[in-house]
């Protein structure tokens, strides 16, 4: 990782844990996203209104699953820091050369409820590719939208 990368990384970081937020996406020292928004909805809204401008960017997240981290290397992104990440999400960031440093490691991102996986970590497990995970991440956001249900995890 050159030094403006983890920059980026650095301000993206300091951002997510001062300001309260979910996301902060930051692309050669300007943020070009963030939000409070909680689950995957955020970063695919980052990709509808940034994307490409995602490409070598630096992500902080709160939490990087699986879902996360397939949205990452589908958009590009150089770097991730999570404050909590899944053993497949490092697996995912690892595999595509994305460097990653987190706080906590967990087995798996569980729903909202803590009773079951979140049903976006299922949905981009069952993924072929990156692409492919980000139009079925997509697919079942705007599913839960449509049935009036907050996003599970």
């Amino acid at each position: 990782m050159n030094p403006l990368e983890n920059k980026d990384l650095q301000l993206a970081k300091q951002k997510l844990k001062t300001q309260e937020l979910s996301l902060v996406i930051v692309k050669n020292e300007k943020t070009v996203f963030e939000t409070k928004k909680p689950g995957v909805t955020g970063f695919l809204t980052a990709i509808e209104t940034v994307n490409p401008d995602l490409s070598g960017s630096s992500v902080a997240d709160k939490i990087v699953g699986v879902a996360v981290a397939l949205l990452c290397v589908h958009s590009g992104v150089s770097a991730v820091f999570a404050q909590t990440i899944s053993d497949e999400g490092i697996k995912v960031l690892e595999e595509n050369s994305i460097d990653c440093q987190f706080e906590k490691k967990v087995s798996n991102i569980l729903n909202r409820t803590k009773t079951d996986v979140c049903p976006f970590e299922k949905t981009a497990i069952s993924s072929t590719n990156p692409k492919d995970a980000y139009l079925k991440l997509k697919a079942l956001a705007a599913e839960m939208v449509a049935k009036s249900k907050k996003p599970s995890c």
